[in-house]
Parts: structure tokens; C-alpha cells; sequence
């Protein structure tokens, strides 16, 4: 909407063509005018207008003709576009950035990352994979259905029965069979019987008999606490006895006994090189128990062997990550002395290990790390040497620091003036005296 001025008595009375305080500067020809750049004997009103013969409004219009509104119009007469920048390119904004405060914002799938291309160039996108890092190191398994389970046993007592069932019926078939001596039937007050010897019946009864005996006393096994029994039966797995106390156990099956105690291993010194290549000796302690009985002792040949085995190749597989010493000044957790650390990953490597065997280790720690023979003379006089230095150099530095001490004090009090040579021969003198005091006192 555009607005015009009325002329005032206070500009009937200016003379054309005399600019007043109050209007706009930049008159040109003889119109009146209010407001800001008017041009050419027309009221207008609005800011930065040139031209004439019209009422227009708006802001920086040039050129006249008819009625203009709007922003940078030109020439005259025409609704002109309203671009700003002539090389101003539209882009699709994305829904959901326009309506960033809806309480449920709808959520847009992403492309995966792509590299863009210049344009002109032909060149195609490619696409950003990661790089293959190293192959995981393989773990070992066993058999998935070799689990441990509870074998089926009968109390002590059927076992007893059934033995002497079976010894009563080789008596009554005896007996039966006119076998037994007189002696015998006069201490069991029995009536002598002729029988009829040994015929088939009498074989047949002596048959069962005997196996139900053998059975009943063969199958008799004691349990004992922290042992187990592992069964097997042409071969194949039958189950694991835990239990304690007097049972009986089909005596078909072979019977393998496992200890299931907590038990510790302390190893012999076993040779390995830290990061630098130094050859060490190291002593491991090892606490572990059978977990699985059946893994234990069928998915390997021996697992008190394979436990061994493991434990040197992850103890030479953690050392040789960190060296066995270094300078002072660097931080002590990343050297072997950190036996802490150094446990921890040695007991979770072996705990991995021995897993799939059945095995549970709860600790595998370093109990003696030492230099080789060989070369423990050579590294223990390289220690004292290092700290020697380091004695010699902390020494150093507190002596200076009480000459400068010294001499600063002396200064600034004012207590001496002392030009450079006499400063020197102060310092030298203050120097050799805190050393040899230094000294006497180390010694």
C-alpha cells in the first residue's frame, strides 16, 4: 500500500527548486516533494524512488510509468520476478527438518555413505566400505552333544539283595541236586535229600543263579566326595556319577574315575621373549577344576596335558606384547611389572582355551618373572647403571637448584655485589662444596 504527502504551509512558502532542512537532498527539476529521492515534479512517497508521473510505493523502485509495489522493480510498468540473486539454484529441503518440534518426528531411512562426484567429470560414486581388519583367531569346539548328565545308578542296597538272592539259589540248587555234605545239612538241621544229580534243570537254576549274584556283588561301587564316575557302554557316553556312598552300577560299563576337586598347578620355568626380544623365565599358578567330566574326558585325550599346553602358548602370547622393562619415565603399567594386568589376560586367554573341554580355570598368575641365565648378569649390570644415572641426575639438579638459591638470596639482599667473573668463581666454588657434602653424606 502506498501512502502520499500533502504539501504544508510550510513548503507553499519555500521557493522551487531551494532544497528545505526538512526534505530529502538531490532535487531535480521542478516538482515538489516529501519524503526521500523524488525526482521529476510528482508526489511520491516511500524511500530510494527515481523517475516520475505516478504514485508509487515501496522500497528501491526506479524507472515510471504506472503504479509499482513490491521490491527492486524496474523499468516501467511490468510485475518483475523477485529473485535477489541472479544465479540463485532452488534445492529439496527434507520434511522432516521443517517441523522439527512435532512431538513424534517421522524418522528418514539413510543412504549409505557415498562419495560424491564433480560434476561434469564422469566420475562414478563409490562407496565407503571399512577396511577388512585381521581374521578372528579361531576357537575350539567339541562335539555339541557331548554334555555332561547324570548316569542312572541303584542304591547300594538292591545291589546287596540281588547278590544274595543269588547265593541263596546256588545253595537251594546244591541242595536240590543232593550235593551238599552231611556235615552241612546236620549244621543247618536240614533232612537229607537223595536228589538226582546234576541234570539240566539243576544247571539251568546254577545258571541264574550265579548271574543274579554276580550281577548283584560286580555292580557294588563306593562314591567318594570330589571324584566321579564317567561311563561308557560299547563305546558310547552313558552318563556321569556324582554321587557318594555305597551304589550300584551296571558292571557292563567301563567306568572312568575324574577328579572334580579345586585344584592348582604350579608350573615348571618356561622359557619365553618379551616385546623387545629379552628371553625370560616365568613360573605360572594355575587354579582350575574339571567343570564337565564328560568333555574332559572324551573330547580330548588328556586334559591335564592340553591345560599345560595352553597355558604356555597364551603365556607366550601375552608377553610378547609387553617389554619386560623400561626407562623411568615411561608409565610402569605398560611393562610386565604390572603382574595385575598381565594375569588378568593371561587367566582370560586360557579360560578361553579350555572351555570347549570342559575345563574352568579361575586364575592363571605369573608367580616369578626373571631374566634367562644367560644374559640376567648383562641386564642386572644395565640396571644399576640406569639407576646410578638416575641418582647422579636427581643429585645434579638439587645441587644446582641450592646454588641458584644461594646466590639469588645474596643478591637481592644485598648483602655482596658481584660482577660476572667473581659470580662464576661463587658458583663454581658453592658447586664443588654441595657435592663433596653430597657425597660424604651417600657414602
Amino acid at each position: 500500500m502506498s501512502t502520499t504527502t500533502s504539501d504544508t504551509p510550510e513548503s507553499e512558502g519555500a521557493p522551487p527548486g531551494e532544497p528545505r532542512p526538512d526534505t530529502a537532498a538531490d532535487d531535480d527539476g521542478g516538482g515538489r516533494r516529501s519524503g526521500t529521492a523524488a525526482d521529476d515534479g510528482g508526489q511520491w512517497s516511500g524511500t530510494g524512488a527515481e523517475g516520475g508521473g505516478g504514485q508509487r510505493s515501496g522500497a528501491g523502485a526506479e524507472g515510471g510509468g504506472g503504479p509499482c509495489s513490491g521490491a527492486a522493480a524496474e523499468g516501467g510498468g511490468g510485475h518483475r520476478s523477485a529473485r535477489l540473486i541472479h544465479n540463485e539454484a532452488t534445492t529439496e529441503i527434507p520434511v522432516h527438518l521443517l517441523f522439527r518440534d512435532d512431538p513424534d518426528p517421522v524418522s528418514v531411512p539413510l543412504a549409505p555413505a557415498v562419495v560424491g562426484r564433480r560434476r561434469g567429470t564422469g566420475e562414478q560414486p563409490r562407496i565407503r566400505r571399512p577396511a577388512p581388519g585381521p581374521p578372528p583367531r579361531p576357537v575350539p569346539e567339541a562335539d555339541p552333544e557331548l554334555v555332561e548328565r547324570p548316569a542312572r545308578v541303584l542304591p547300594g542296597a538292591a545291589g546287596v539283595l540281588a547278590g544274595a538272592c543269588g547265593a541263596a539259589g546256588c545253595a537251594l540248587t546244591t541242595w536240590w541236586a543232593g550235593l551238599l555234605p552231611p556235615s552241612v545239612l546236620a549244621a543247618l538241621e536240614l533232612h537229607g535229600h537223595a536228589g538226582t544229580g546234576l541234570g539240566p534243570a539243576q544247571w539251568a537254576a546254577y545258571a541264574g543263579a550265579g548271574a543274579l549274584g554276580l550281577f548283584g556283588f560286580g555292580g557294588l561301587a563306593r562314591g567318594r566326595t570330589g571324584r566321579a564316575w564317567v561311563l561308557g557302554l560299547f563305546g558310547r557316553y552313558r552318563g556321569t556319577v556324582r554321587r557318594t556312598g555305597l551304589m550300584w552300577v551296571n558292571p557292563l560299563v567301563l567306568r572312568r574315575r575324574v577328579d572334580v576337586r579345586l585344584r592348582h598347578w604350579r608350573s615348571e620355568p618356561m622359557s619365553v621373549v618379551d616385546a623387545n626380544g629379552v628371553e625370560l623365565r616365568v613360573v605360572v599358578l594355575v587354579v582350575w577344576r574339571v567343570k564337565d567330566t564328560a568333555r574332559a574326558t572324551l573330547a580330548v585325550d588328556d586334559h591335564r596335558t592340553y591345560l599345560r599346553e595352553c597355558v604356555e602358548a597364551a603365556l607366550s602370547r601375552v608377553l610378547s606384547q609387553l617389554p619386560a622393562e623400561l626407562p623411568p619415565a615411561v608409565i610402569r603399567d605398560l611393562t610386565l611389572r604390572n603382574t595385575d594386568a598381565v594375569g588378568e589376560a593371561l587367566t582370560r586367554m586360557v579360560a578361553a582355551d579350555t572351555a570347549p573341554v570342559g575345563l574352568e580355570v579361575f586364575s592363571a598368575q605369573p608367580t616369578r618373572i626373571e631374566y634367562a641365565p644367560e644374559i640376567a648378569a648383562v641386564m642386572q649390570r644395565r640396571r644399576i647403571a640406569a639407576l646410578d644415572a638416575q641418582h647422579r641426575d636427581s643429585v645434579l639438579g638439587s645441587v644446582v637448584d641450592s646454588v641458584e638459591d644461594t646466590v639469588t638470596r645474596l643478591t637481592l639482599r644485598g648483602l655482596v655485589e658481584l660482577d660476572d667473573y667473581e659470580r662464576k668463581a661463587l658458583v663454581k666454588d658453592l658447586t664443588v662444596a654441595f657435592c663433596t657434602g653430597r657425597g660424604e653424606v651417600s657414602s
